[in-house]
């Protein structure tokens, strides 16, 4: 239950746009509305050089393929789908993440197989690396999370996730494009990238959520 009486918007968000082509043709997933924050849970990635320089190989590569796409310029793993907070729900909804979460630990998981994704109103697709293993532990970390989302009767993640880290992005639907032939020499490229085994072998070490432009840290033990 959402406690009764607190203002409505007390420290609203800026000013929002939707012009689409201030940030690349993206459409946003739901209309905004005042005192509605965006908000998203997930565990974030900080990219090393090599990362970057394997990031560029693939990107140039798939660009002989889909000359839109763009690179990510900031990495994670989402455990949340994008959800809808009323402004004074944020504060009671990061107590409650963070005490579900406080007893994890840190872990590994490898993201290294190279798969291509649509967005649900399939107006962007995406390349990502998707997990091979650490898939139980992500697992157990988006139960809580779900849990979480049901106390506030908001949509819990997808039933059966493909964990993934996104690399780049185009808009509309392209997957036709990526999938097959660019699909398998992207993965040839991972496969054959010095010490490919060793870089995207990950450790989290941080769950965050951010919810309009705040941003909330909960670090694993």
């Amino acid at each position: 239950p959402v406690p009764a009486g607190l203002p409505g918007d007390p420290d609203p968000e800026e000013a929002v746009s939707d012009d689409s082509s201030r940030h690349g043709g993206r459409v946003r997933g739901f209309p905004h509305e005042r005192g509605n924050w965006a908000t998203h849970v997930y565990l974030p990635y900080t990219a090393q050089e090599e990362f970057l320089e394997l990031l560029e190989l693939l990107v140039s590569h798939a660009r002989t393929f889909v000359p839109s796409l763009a690179a990510m310029e900031e990495f994670h793993l989402s455990l949340s789908q994008c959800v809808v907070l009323r402004y004074h729900w944020i504060e009671p909804f990061v107590r409650s993440l963070r005490e579900r979460l406080a007893a994890f630990h840190r872990f590994f998981c490898v993201a290294d197989q190279v798969k291509v994704y649509t967005n649900q109103n399939k107006t962007r697709t995406f390349i990502g690396l998707e997990v091979s293993a650490g898939h139980f532990q992500l697992l157990e970390l988006v139960s809580e999370v779900d849990g979480v989302l049901e106390e506030f009767d908001l949509p819990t993640f997808y039933k059966d996730p493909s964990f993934h880290i996104s690399l780049a992005w185009c808009v509309g639907d392209l997957a036709g494009r990526l999938e097959g032939q660019c699909l398998r020499e992207l993965q040839d490229i991972v496969d054959g990238f010095e010490e490919s085994a060793f870089l995207l072998r990950i450790q989290w070490e941080q769950i965050r959520c951010k919810s309009g432009n705040k941003y909330f840290s909960f670090p694993l033990r």
